[in-house]
């Protein structure tokens, strides 16, 4: 198993960033690892709630299915995933702070089957992607508050 842990500050309020973010299918807009991200069943994010995201591997994009496991709205949303030979649990914290939310990412991988194997030689491929979707969530959320900041005027 590789864990990652991310923090980042954004002047986006919390409950802002809590709803970009809780939502699974804005994965795409912040992660360059996502390609696709949909929801699977209607209604708003609660427990239960399913995505499928189509997540770049090795040149290719491979599906997974993630499902909202826990929900503390503007708090805490843990999602878990499965997909071809993997398998992560995404628990995502939310503060607010006097400038605005600050977020602590944390991300449980687990390799399994034949690519089992490789998980002693992932944890820097996966800290690398860690950290690009750490800088693309950044630069999500401060572009919400920067166009909300100009419709504020």
């Amino acid at each position: 198993m590789t864990t990652l842990n991310e923090h980042i500050e954004t002047p986006l309020p919390l409950d802002e960033a809590f709803a970009f973010v809780a939502d699974f299918t804005n994965a795409k807009d912040w992660d360059p690892g996502v390609a696709t991200s949909e929801r699977l069943d209607p209604g708003p994010v609660a427990v239960g709630a399913r995505y499928r995201l189509g997540v770049r591997m090795g040149g290719g994009v491979a599906s997974m299915e993630y499902r909202v496991t826990a929900l503390e709205p503007l708090r805490r949303v843990v999602l878990a995933g499965e997909g071809s030979g993997v398998s992560a649990v995404d628990d995502i914290r939310f503060e607010a702070t006097p400038g605005g939310t600050r977020i602590d990412y944390t991300a449980d991988i687990r390799l399994r089957g034949a690519k089992r194997l490789a998980a002693p030689f992932a944890g820097g491929a996966f800290a690398k992607i860690a950290r690009q979707a750490r800088d693309g969530m950044q630069r999500a959320l401060d572009e919400r508050a920067a166009t909300r900041r100009g419709t504020d005027r």
